[in-house]
């Protein structure tokens, strides 16, 4: 089960713009701020999202490290990347800010990450059909170079891995 830290931007800090944000690139920019940080206190960066949610939008990081990670790690992180993106990322506007662990549906967002679950169940979604369907749920198999090797019964589906949109191990 992860552990969660929820924190909301600080009261009193100048009004953002409100101008539309492309997700992606702001995970991206999160990841390239984050990963440094991680790597200094130990922990492994699994993946950034930032979406749109009920509440509002919402930054999430997810660290992992060996023996897992507990709730004073996830506060400690969620400081020090809050601070790191007030200065960097001013133009963000409003967002909640969540680090957590992985847990058991852990997010397969790297190549490695499809060779190091190797025999594990997973879920993934494409961007496009293949075969006319998107959802995808087997057991890993690796990636080789870019395509992702799923056993579905016992079948091998190759999917390119361009074309995955969201992966995560399945239970």
């Amino acid at each position: 089960m992860g552990t969660k830290r929820k924190h909301k931007k600080r009261a009193g800090q100048p009004a953002r713009s409100s101008k539309p944000v492309n997700e992606k690139k702001v995970a991206a920019q999160v990841s390239t701020l984050a990963e440094p940080l991680c790597a200094a206190e130990g922990f492994e960066l699994v993946h950034v999202e930032f979406q749109r949610e009920a509440s509002g939008r919402i930054l999430r990081l997810y660290i992992d490290k060996p023996g897992g990670i507990n709730l004073d790690d996830c506060v400690g992180v969620s400081r020090q990347i809050g601070d790191i993106l007030d200065v960097n990322l001013e133009e963000l506007g409003p967002y909640s800010l969540e680090v957590t662990s992985p847990g058991p549906r852990r997010p397969l967002a790297k190549h490695q990450d499809f060779d190091k679950f190797k025999g594990h169940r997973a879920k993934i979604t494409t961007r496009r059909a293949l075969n006319g369907q998107k959802n995808f749920t087997g057991i890993l198999l690796g990636i080789s170079g870019e395509q992702v090797n799923l056993q579905i019964g016992e079948e091998n589906i190759l999917i390119p891995y361009q074309d995955i949109s969201k992966a995560r191990l399945s239970e």
